[in-house]
């Protein structure tokens, strides 16, 4: 599953309690095999593990688990049913839903993330499959570790982890924030301007497209940000980035269109870039972009992973600073990792203007953290404040 290798690098102190973890999965083979994964990590301590949602939401305030993984599927109860259920017991729950690599599945599983799910892993279609694949238990760990370490912190039961990069080293040494789809925490939005950031003022072209790159708290954040534009990215193409498998990309596309009520589609290969309309990178493929006779296209690659991810934000953002130049405008969401941050580079040295999400409303403050630390954003907004300024940049009136 090469779309998202991620190594993010984000272990619990030794000095920390691990991470309390239920395991709920109707398959007694797959809620072994995880349970013993997330076991052997020190970081982590499987609590209990059970066979339905039912089972799983009667014992959530026994158990006192910081995260649960759930599968969707399920006898008596299903994920989608128990979800609800559990979040109403504990509000601070984390849940990852997990989930086979069918469109019916993707669809459920976006849909999870607006009921209350932080995250979702998707698993493998066959037992065979997840007992091998070394990609998806890196994914299931990194999530659980770095999602339940930032729910303890939120309530006041952790220490500060930091969002490292790829290369190990850390992209921002302050605590992340609240999830995406939890209120935000009080005084986010006075906080999000923080002193020590170098910003760059914004270009004097106005923007002739906009290019997104997100990952994990991404669907749920570009949902927000398609909605709060849609009605204003009539004249320009949006491409968009988000670290995702196949099947799940497809599925976004469709999500992405009816928040922002405009065209949208996942991208293929000799697209003619068209204004108001949405291109979205399908999982497995890198989407760049090429000037052809005075037109814009797409071209998909199957080049190896960038920053461990397929699709990866960096050949996104080298192609669209290649062929906009100046008047390019991105924005980089909450995601893990350091993807997009020598895209921003790239971006910046041709003229164009960068839009990070803050801290406190990143769900991860891996990718925007990274990009933000470059000194080259023109802006570290909350994602509430995204959409109205790209608005305003879109206007010429934001400078």
């Amino acid at each position: 599953m090469a779309f998202a290798q991620m190594n993010p690098s984000t272990g619990s102190s030794p000095n920390t309690d691990p991470i309390r973890v239920m395991v709920v999965d109707d398959a007694v083979v797959i809620r072994g095999l995880l349970s013993r994964w997330l076991d052997a990590d020190p970081a982590l301590a499987v609590v209990a593990s059970h066979r339905n949602g039912k089972l799983a939401v009667d014992d959530i305030l026994r158990s006192n688990p910081d995260v649960v993984v759930l599968d969707i599927e399920m006898p008596e109860m299903d994920g989608m049913t128990a979800l609800p259920l559990m979040l109403a017991k504990k509000r601070d729950l984390v849940v990852v839903m997990a989930s086979t690599l069918t469109r019916r599945n993707a669809d459920i599983s976006l849909k999870a993330l607006t009921l209350g799910a932080a995250d979702y892993v998707p698993k493998p279609e066959s037992t065979s499959e997840i007992t091998t694949s070394v990609d998806f238990r890196r994914e299931l760990i990194d999530k659980v570790k770095i999602l339940g370490e930032r729910a303890r912190r939120l309530s006041g039961r952790g220490k500060t982890m930091r969002a490292e990069t790829n290369a190990g080293k850390s992209a921002s040494q302050a605590p992340v924030g609240a999830l995406a789809n939890r209120p935000m925490m009080p005084g986010a939005r006075a906080e999000a301007a923080k002193p020590g950031f170098q910003l760059k003022p914004y270009s004097s072209a106005r923007p002739r497209i906009l290019a997104i790159g997100s990952s994990t708290g991404g669907p749920q954040a570009l949902q927000q940000l398609m909605k709060d534009i849609g009605s204003t990215v009539t004249d320009i193409p949006v491409v968009i980035t988000q670290h995702m498998p196949p099947t799940f990309t497809a599925i976004l596309a469709e999500h992405i269109g009816k928040a922002a009520m405009r065209p949208s589609k996942e991208a293929e290969t000799g697209d003619v870039l068209q204004p108001g309309h949405i291109y979205v990178a399908p999982g497995g493929k890198h989407m760049i972009l090429e000037k052809d006779a005075g037109a814009v296209k797409v071209r998909l690659t199957d080049d190896a992973p960038v920053n461990f991810c397929k699709p990866a934000v960096d050949p996104l953002f080298d192609s669209v600073a290649k062929a906009y130049g100046s008047a390019t405008l991105a924005v980089v969401l909450t995601g893990m990792g350091s993807d997009g941050a020598n895209g921003v580079k790239t971006i910046s040295a041709g003229g164009g203007s960068i839009i990070a999400q803050d801290e406190a409303s990143s769900v991860v403050w891996g990718m925007p953290g990274a990009a933000a630390n470059t000194g080259l954003c023109s802006d570290v907004l909350p994602l509430t404040d995204i959409g109205p300024k790209i608005v305003r940049v879109l206007k010429g009136s934001a400078r």
